[in-house]
C-alpha cells in the first residue's frame, strides 16, 4: 500500500510556496529540518500550514524561517503555539557561512518552496535564488 497524502519523492507533501519559483530564477536548492512545538506537529499533520509571505534569514549566524502560518491545534487549548512565530531552521553551521554571503549580495532571496514529511522529520526545502524582474509587455 502507498502513503497517504501527495509525494513527490522526499515525503509526504504538508504545503507549497508557488510563487517560490515563479518569482525567483532558482540557482540552488537546499534542505532544512525544523525545530517545532508540540501543538505545531499535530497542526502540520493536520496540514495545518501555509508559507505564502514566508521567508528564510539569517540572524546571529543561525538560520531561521519567519512568517510560515501554523495554524492552531484546538485540544492544545492554552498550551498551544503562536501561529506566526519565528521558527529555527537546522543546518551545519558551514552551510549558513555560505548561505550568509549569497544572500547579503543584491538581489539573492532565501525563500522557503515547500514543506514535507521525512522519516517523520518536518523539513523545508529552501530556494536560493534572485528575484525576476516582471515588465509589462
Amino acid at each position: 500500500m502507498g502513503k497517504k497524502g501527495k509525494t513527490d519523492g522526499t515525503g509526504e507533501i504538508i504545503c507549497r510556496n508557488p510563487k517560490a519559483e515563479k518569482n525567483f530564477e532558482v540557482e540552488e536548492r537546499l534542505e532544512a529540518g525544523l525545530v517545532l512545538k508540540g501543538s505545531e506537529v499535530k497542526s502540520l499533520r493536520a496540514k495545518h500550514a501555509d508559507l505564502e509571505g514566508a521567508y528564510a534569514g539569517i540572524e546571529n549566524m543561525e538560520l531561521y524561517l519567519f512568517h510560515m502560518h501554523i495554524g492552531p491545534y484546538k485540544q492544545a487549548g492554552q498550551f498551544g503555539h503562536e501561529e506566526k512565530r519565528k521558527r529555527k531552521l537546522l543546518v551545519h553551521k558551514r552551510e549558513i557561512e555560505r548561505l550568509n554571503g549569497r544572500v547579503s549580495m543584491r538581489g539573492y532571496a532565501l525563500v522557503p518552496a515547500k514543506v514535507y514529511w521525512k522519516q517523520g522529520r518536518a523539513k523545508v526545502e529552501l530556494v536560493l535564488g534572485k528575484g525576476r524582474k516582471t515588465h509589462d509587455d
